[in-house]
């Protein structure tokens, strides 16, 4: 990370104070500065702003006003790094960096390139080994890094990759191409054979250039044909083989095209050949003055010679490329051919003929044939039979039936003229592809490949300064780009908005506008009915192209009634909005405008002649027949060959052949998009081509990983971005104002086109995908893989884990290792299978992953160079050892050399090794010729395995082909049958329709012929009769005239009204116009400031997401700086701890020092003590000196005493030289000692400064970044304490709101409740008097009850009564049964947690034995490898037994041998003693005998180790076996026990889901009887509630009956009554039934005793248990409980008052109603 300065710090506050905007207007943008002081303010919508360049200040839409950027982020070399991302701040950039030389920019994942003018030198082969093995972080923006990108990815993915260039016409992407291949065939090389190289790519490309280029009037030099040029590579990653496949070729260029363009480059090349042999054999020494097709040669000399030598550049080109001479000639004879042609001309009327026989003549001759046969095949149109081959244009297609019976299109002789020439430069064209795959073709295995598209670019006439209209062959280029923005839109769009949504990753993309494909639709769009070849014309909209096909069909159709129909279908309809539709009306006739790219780039077509383009031309389909035919074998060899082979599909794409296993895919791939579906039915048709070329280009690249590349025009003359007769582009207030495009920059900046590079970068929305880089994840890995790859970074949890442990949750783990990196939150995400990154993150994560790997491999290249050092030095030791084992062996044989024996076994040896040698190397050259014989046999069935294989795998795709074919072909025969059968129907049906309607019609008819009839007859009658009666007459002429009257008046009404009627309707018609316009103009208003609020709310939201991105950006800088501190105060820890260390040691180094000294005074003391004691020494050898003279003198001393003198002189000596060297020894001590006290006291001193220095320079450094840290962290913690602030303001705020709106919520709330409630008791309690009012009202208009009427009462009760008796037992009953359900379902649940813990027990335990299992399974695979080593170490000790076995038997037989010696030597002896015979030899003899001895008991004992060691290892066999055995057995009975531990489990779980299904069933039926229950006591509280009504109506009864008393007839009344209540008594005794209703209904019967009692007297009361009490009506009515009817059954009483009412009351009975009111 880039560290600034406090002057760049300084620089940038200042700019973000002044804010610096960028002022949009019609010539670009300039800079400014926004002024926001309170005095000038600007009104609505607008902004003042001052110009930098001037000073003027000025008043402009906020639309138009963009936020800059600093100077800092001047000349980015990636536009998604801006911290304001806009239009202008963009174009600023990439007009910095283009007028720097910078062509390139990265855009996000995508480059953007400015096309240059002229040849930069940064494409050279030193640039390209700057990129090679780089990341992309790594490389500046360049067309190599690009490449050097797909080129890593492909090798690390071993995925397909594809670069695709998109852009307009002249804006160098064939360049780019180029380039592209040029730096992966140098980076990457090629294998052995050398299949594509630099040299071979270049004369690829000079020779596409030749035939596939021409000149236009927007590019010098343009590509006029689509490519995909593939390179497969091998494991290597070298490039293995090549291939390329071309479509869309222009071939009627040849013949005809736009005024002020040329043809082919190749003919121009041909025409100014040098070579003068070719040209006689060519014909062209004598040119044509004149030429029909435009072929003319070159005007000036200098480009006759720049074209001379061009000719011979393609025909080296031809040569590299493996062409042979007479292929070269057969290609120049087929280009002279179609130039006499152009010069021989057609008749422009009557018959069909060359109108120059002479150079037709010259033609047929070279095509080499007849000229009667070529007239034939371009005039005359007679089919041969055979198969046409197929051509590659989107103009040609297979022939059809129609023309073999001479029922074709009516064509021109020149028409056919140019079909022919057409014809055979497509043939030419494939010829040259399939000769060029040839070329690069290779048999070796690939791996991957690489894909480069390169198409034309978008062909805008009026871009390049022409009026003319574009033609077919150009919309179908801008269809191709058009389908390849679209591509992009949805890998960069539509993929990662379904992958986050997928992946449950919440991002908001609202300023994102949806794509726009109209144009795209608008050209080839089908139909349901696409299917049917029909002349029908249905209403369902279809494209450009399928109009084409239908109107080619329809004899008599034209251009206009195929815009007609386009229009029709795509064009403005009433009610769109300006600027929707992507078609519009031009004022010239037979145009159109198209809008591609999203309607940036308005393109005016032509359509005249559109219609005969696609229909077939027989001269072009007789092209190749004529070709193969040819006379010329050199022609005919060539086209023959070709004719079976499957070089073209459907007329449309040729280079389909490969050699490798990657170009049969992508040839199989191309040809499924041909025989499915649709297309296997209309890949016949012209027009469908062209949409089935595009879909297999599309297809190829879908399924690799794609780079895209947008190339872009930085000037065009003449350019204009939008349609001339909709100007609907955008133009501010302030674009009135003609500000200058260039403001502050360098003269050398203002070269670029602002307004065309503007639309350009709308038209590829690549700000919209900058957008979504900045603000998405763009990188991504699985989880498993993000772990695997990045856990060195993590080395605690590889050490925690283990480096093979099983990962349970990945997520976990990965969450795990996001936490030890330490990343920022915001950084990355994590989904349900993978885990996203920010843009840089993983790169990021890439680089400290190669910086870990680089110490983890220096460590690992220590550790083995630590070995290998090792290795080496025991090396050595051996080597020593084996040089004094050669010295102690050639002493031992200097000693043995001339001994005979040993002289013979000598010569006897090497004749032996050498005759075993020789039969080994004999042995041994037979097993290598059988190897070799082998290897040969092998090597050929491998490569007839491989022929048979690469044949096989060809017949197997094209059988699948031809079976795909005739499928689709069936297919498709039934869905036309279908749809005839539906056609057929849907006509039978009309003319059913048609038959009525003429019915009706005739019937009409002969009834207005009777009329007109009748009318004759009655002009006669009247004529007659005037001649005849004029009585009559004058009647019926009065009848007449009267009706005619009649007549007229009715006809003048109905005028009249008509009219009246007419002119109300105008004048409505008005008004609605009036409020049509007026609502259509606030509608546009409103749309308008719809459009700006949402332009306005998209740029506020792009810059909320820049602001965001920004703060984003500095919390991830704040967080490496926090790492960087935390990182620092760690080394500054450290610093001190090796501080405090090193003063420890310098203590320790000073108690040494100390102790030196004390130990070298003490070394002193004791030198003195010696020199002392050599004094004395020195003074006792003078004395003895000096008795020695005193010795000598005496010459009476003799010999013994002299020599006794002088041994103790030698002694004295010895002992004096001993005690010089103990005295040397000790002053060389002495001296050492003080040596290492000085170096010691040196190295001290020195160690003291250069720690003082550390310490102090520490400090220093320490100091300045606490300083600096201290700043950064002051301003960091003001902001976060402002920032805190202002989030606790907002905190309070929202909370004080919060507090305010619940407590408003609950006053409200409870105002509610009690007004509620009251409301509640007032509807009620009006209910209730409603009720009674209506019972009152029903009581006046009814009379007294009748005894019918008493007795159904009475029966009624009764039978309330006993249905709620019945309710009550059933309701008991059911408590009853609801207890028992209750115990039963906590008797379930007890049993099901005891079933619960006993399953997790028996799961623990299954844990357990599982986990036990898995131990002994890991210890008897541990026995297994030990019993497996055991064996194998048995096995090669019984082979060493063996071995041994076999020495001891030879040692045996030596034994003997030596035995029977050693007797013949006894013998021997025994007779040379008797003998009498040397003694040396029988000692000698002797000596070998004892060495023989030995020799056999050394045998003998190793003979006895072997056998114990053979013992010993049977032994551990059988240990290792008895283990094996008991460790199998307990794996038997562990599985055993985990089989009945899964039986009990699988047991439990099916006890566990019976008890589960009973419980169930227990609370369904529990809920069974709660229902019933519920319905049982509300059949109760109903019955409660009509008996409650019931002793009502009694009580008004009573009332009503008093007066009733003295008749008899109420005496049965009575008597009923007391029957009734005799009764209630009797079931009153048993002890059912509810309580509180017993209760209730007591009371009620006590009233009527009472008021019987009351009525008959105590004779007829009633005896039982209780005194009957007198009570009124009214008292009684008082007396009963209150009723419950205002709570629970308000609703019910009100319904069923009236009810009873009615029937209660009799109607004769009128002296109660004064009691029913009293009451």
């Amino acid at each position: 990370m880039r560290v600034k300065t406090e002057e760049q710090i300084a620089a940038e506050e200042a700019w973000y104070e002044t804010e610096k905007v960028w002022l949009v207007h019609k010539e670009g943008f300039s800079l400014g500065s926004q002024l926001k002081s309170e005095e000038l303010s600007a009104p609505e919508g607008k902004v003042r702003v001052k110009l930098d360049h001037d000073g003027a200040i000025l008043d402009v839409d906020e639309d138009d006003v963009e936020k800059a950027n600093a100077p800092s982020c001047d000349r980015l070399e990636d536009l998604a790094s801006l911290v304001y991302l806009n239009e202008s701040s963009v174009l600023h950039t990439l007009r910095q960096r283009y007028g720097a030389s910078l062509l390139h920019t990265y855009a996000g994942p995508s480059l953007l390139v400015l096309s240059p003018r002229g040849a930069p030198a940064v494409y050279s082969e030193k640039v390209m080994h700057m990129f090679k093995g780089c990341r992309r972080e790594d490389m500046a923006p360049h067309i190599y890094a690009v490449a050097q990108t797909a080129y890593r990815a492909m090798l690390m993915s071993r995925q397909d990759q594809s670069v695709i260039l998109l852009g307009g016409s002249g804006s160098g992407k064939t360049t780019s191409c180029q380039h592209l291949v040029q730096y992966l065939a140098t980076i990457a090389g090629t294998s052995g054979n050398k299949v594509f190289s630099v040299e071979k790519w270049q004369a690829l490309y000079s020779l596409l250039e030749a035939f596939g280029n021409s000149p236009t009037i927007m590019n010098g030099n343009a590509t006029r044909f689509s490519q995909i040029l593939s390179l497969d590579f091998d494991q290597a990653g070298q490039v293995a083989s090549a291939s390329i496949q071309t479509m869309l070729l222009e071939k009627l260029r040849v013949a005809r095209r736009p005024a002020g363009e040329a043809t082919f480059n190749v003919f121009y090349y041909l025409l100014a050949c040098g070579d003068g042999t070719l040209r006689t054999e060519l014909h062209l020494n004598h040119l044509a003055e004149n030429n029909v097709f435009g072929i003319v040669p070159l005007a000036k000399p200098e480009e006759k010679q720049k074209a001379a030598q061009q000719f011979s550049k393609l025909q080296t080109a031809m040569k590299v490329l493996g062409i042979s001479p007479d292929e070269q000639k057969a290609c120049w004879l087929i280009l002279a051919a179609i130039y006499h042609l152009g010069a021989a001309g057609a008749t422009k009327a009557g018959r069909k003929q060359f109108a120059r026989h002479e150079w037709a003549q010259k033609a047929a001759y070279l095509l080499g044939c007849s000229l009667e046969e070529l007239s034939s095949a371009i005039f005359k149109h007679q089919h041969k039979g055979g198969t046409l081959q197929r051509s590659t244009s989107f103009r040609q297609g297979p022939e059809e039936s129609s023309l073999g019976d001479g029922t074709g299109p009516k064509l021109s002789a020149l028409e056919c003229l140019e079909g022919m020439a057409s014809g055979l430069y497509s043939e030419l064209f494939t010829l040259l592809v399939s000769l060029v795959n040839r070329a690069l073709k290779s048999s070796q295995h690939s791996l991957c490949s690489m894909m480069i598209v390169d198409t034309p670019g978008f062909q805008n006439p009026e871009q390049g300064g022409s009026a003319r209209g574009a033609s077919f062959e150009e919309l179908c280029h801008n269809y191709a780009q058009d389908r390849l923005q679209r591509l992009f839109h949805e890998r960069t769009f539509v993929q990662e908005l379904e992958r986050y949504k997928e992946e449950n990753i919440e991002l908001a993309f609202d300023d994102l506008e949806p794509a726009v494909g109209d144009s795209v639709a608008a050209v080839d769009q089908a139909s349901h009915q696409s299917l049917v070849r029909s002349l029908a014309r249905t209403d369902q909209a279809r494209g450009l192209l399928w109009l084409l096909e239908e109107e080619a069909l329809v004899p008599g159709a034209t251009e206009d009634a195929l815009l007609e129909r386009l229009f029709s279908y795509y064009g403005p309809q009433e009610g769109d909005k300006e600027g929707q539709s992507a078609l519009l009306r031009s004022s010239k006739p037979h145009h159109f405008l198209l809008g591609h790219s999203h309607g940036t780039n308005w393109v005016e077509y032509d359509v005249a002649g559109w219609l005969s383009y696609t229909k077939q031309n027989p001269a072009t389909q007789n092209a190749p027949r004529l070709l193969q035919d040819s006379q010329k074998k050199i022609i005919s060899n060539l086209f023959l060959g070709r004719a079976g082979s499957a070089t073209v599909l459907s007329g449309s794409i040729a280079g389909l052949e490969g050699g490798s296993q990657l170009a049969l895919r992508r040839a199989t791939s191309m040809r499924k998009t041909f025989t499915t579906g649709m297309a296997a039915v209309k890949k016949k048709s012209l027009c469908i081509q062209i949409k089935l070329q595009v879909d297999a280009l599309i297809d190829t690249i879908r399924k690799s990983k794609l780079h895209f590349v947008h190339c872009f025009l930085p000037v065009a003359e003449g350019w204009a971005g939008e349609p001339r007769s909709a100007s609907s582009r955008r133009v501010s207030s302030s674009s009135e104002l003609d500000l200058p495009s260039g403001d502050h920059c360098e003269a050398g900046l203002l070269q670029l086109d602002v307004p065309l590079l503007r639309a350009q970068l709308r038209g590829s929305r690549l700000l919209d995908a900058m957008r979504m880089f900045r603000q998405g994840y763009p990188d991504h890995m699985v989880f498993s893989e993000f772990r695997r790859r990045f856990d060195v970074l993590a080395p605690h949890l590889t050490k925690k884990h283990g480096r093979n442990y099983i990962v349970v949750d990945e997520r976990r783990a990965v969450e795990e290792l996001l936490e030890s990196l330490d990343l920022e939150k915001s950084s990355c995400c994590l989904g349900l299978s993978r885990v996203f990154f920010r843009a840089g993150t993983l790169a990021r994560l890439e680089e400290q992953r190669d910086e870990q790997t680089s110490r983890n491999l220096t460590l690992f290249q220590a550790a083995c160079r630590g070995y290998l050092a090792r290795q080496h030095f025991k090396k050595k030791k051996i080597q020593d050892l084996a040089i004094r084992c050669v010295q102690k062996n050639i002493k031992k044989n200097k000693g043995v050399k001339d001994w005979a024996w040993w002289k013979l076994f000598t010569t006897v040896r090497p004749l032996i090794e050498v005759q075993l040698s020789e039969e080994q190397i004999r042995n041994k050259d037979e097993e290598i010729q059988q190897l070799r014989s082998k290897l040969e046999k092998v090597e050929k069935e491998r490569n007839e395995l491989r022929l048979n294989n690469d044949r096989l795998e060809t017949r197997i795709s094209e059988l699948t082909s031809e079976l795909t074919d005739e499928r689709n072909t069936g297919e498709s025969a039934s869905q036309l049958l279908d749809a005839e059968t539906a056609e057929r129907l849907r006509a039978e049906k009309e003319m059913e329709e048609l038959q009525t309607q003429y019915d009706a019609l005739k019937k009409q008819m002969e009834v207005m012929e009777m009329e007109v009839m009748e009318a004759r007859l009655i002009r006669a009658a009247e004529i007659n009769g005037e001649v005849d009666d004029d009585d009559t007459g004058g009647e019926w002429r009065l009848k007449y005239e009267r009706a005619m009257r009649e007549v007229d008046f009715t006809k003048k009404r109905l005028q009249q009204e008509f009219e009246d009627k007419l002119e109300v309707e105008q004048q409505n018609k008005r008004q609605l116009e009036r409020r049509l316009g007026d609502l259509q103009a606030d509608s546009d208003e409103s749309q308008r400031a719809l459009q700006q609020l949402k332009k306005k709310s998209q740029r506020l939201t792009a810059e909320l997401q820049d602001t965001k991105l920004h703060l984003e950006g500095q919390q991830v800088r704040n967080h490496e700086l926090e790492k960087k501190q935390r990182r620092f105060d760690s080394e500054l820890s450290q610093a001190h701890e090796e501080a405090q260390r090193e003063k420890l040691q310098r203590e320790k180094l000073q108690r040494e020092k100390d102790a030196l000294l004390a130990e070298a005074f003490s070394l002193k003391q004791q030198l003195e003590e010696k020199d002392m004691d050599i004094a004395g020494f020195t003074q006792k050898v003078v004395s003895l000196e000096a008795e020695l003279q005193d010795i000598s003198s005496q010459e009476s001393k003799d010999e013994a005493s002299l020599a006794k003198v002088k041994k103790q002189l030698r002694d004295l000596e010895a002992k004096v030289k001993d005690q010089e060297e103990e005295l040397d020894e000790q002053a060389g001590t002495i001296q050492m000692l003080e040596q290492a006290k000085l170096r010691l006291e040196m190295e001290m001193e020195r160690m003291r400064q250069t720690h003082s220095k550390e310490v102090e320079s520490r400090d220093e450094e320490v100091e300045e970044a606490r300083q600096s840290c201290q700043k950064k962290l002051k301003q960091m913690e003001v902001q976060l304490e402002e920032e805190y602030e202002d989030k606790q303001k907002v905190l309070r705020e929202k909370r004080e709101l919060e507090s305010k709106l619940a407590t408003l919520s609950d006053q409200v709330s409870q105002r509610d409740l009690e007004s509620e409630k009251r409301l509640r008791k007032d509807l009620k309690r009006t209910k209730a008097l409603l009720a009674d009012a209506q019972i009152m009202l029903d009581h006046l208009k009814t009379n007294a009850p009748s005894k019918r009427e008493i007795a159904q009462l009475k029966n009624q009760l009764e039978e309330s009564e006993f249905t709620c008796a019945a309710a009550v037992k059933a309701r008991k009953a059911m408590e009853v049964e609801i207890e028992d359900l209750h115990l039963q379902i906590d008797d379930i649940a007890k049993a099901k947690t005891a079933l619960e813990e006993q399953l997790s027990r028996l799961q623990r335990e299954k844990n357990e034995v599982q986990s036990r299992l898995e131990e002994d399974q890991e210890d008897m695979n541990e026995l297994m490898k030990k019993h497996k080593a055991a064996v194998a170490q048995a096995s090669r000790d019984l082979a060493q037994m063996n071995d041994l076995q076999a020495q001891l038997e030879e040692a045996n037989k030596q034994k003997q041998e030596l035995q029977e010696k050693l007797q013949a030597l006894q013998s021997q002896v025994e007779f040379l003693e008797q003998s009498m015979v040397d003694k040396s030899l029988v000692s000698r003899q002797e000596a070998k005998i004892r060495e023989l001895e030995t020799r056999l008991e050394f045998e003998r004992t190793q003979v006895k180790r072997l056998e114990s060691l053979a013992g010993r290892l049977k032994e551990n066999m059988e240990k290792l076996t008895e283990e094996r055995d008991q460790r199998t057995a307990a794996e038997n009975r562990e599985k055993e026990q985990n089989k009945r531990l899964q039986r009990q489990l699988r047991d439990t779980k099916e006890e566990m889901g019976e008890l589960a299904r009973k419980e169930a069933e227990a609370s369904r039926k529990k809920h069974e009887l709660e229902l019933d229950l519920e319905s049982l006591e509300a059949a109760n509280q109903s019955l409660q509630a009509d008996l409650k009504l019931a002793f009502k109506r009694i009580g008004d009864l009573q009332a009503a009956i008093e007066d009733e008393m003295e008749s008899d007839e109420n005496e049965d009344l009575i008597t009923s009554l007391q029957d009734m209540v005799t009764k209630y008594q009797k079931r009153k005794n048993k002890p059912e039934g509810d309580s509180d209703v017993d209760s209730e209904l007591e009371d009620r019967v006590d009233g009527v005793k009472s008021w019987l009692s009351k009525n008959k007297g105590p004779s007829k009361a009633a005896s039982d248990d209780g005194s009957l009490k007198s009570s009124s009506p009214t008292s009684y009515w008082k007396s009963l409980p209150p009723d419950r009817s205002d709570d629970e059954h308000d609703p019910l009483d009100s319904a069923s008052r009236p009810r009873y009412s009615r029937n209660y009351l009799s109607d004769s009975d009128t002296e109660a109603k004064p009691t029913e009111t009293n009451a």
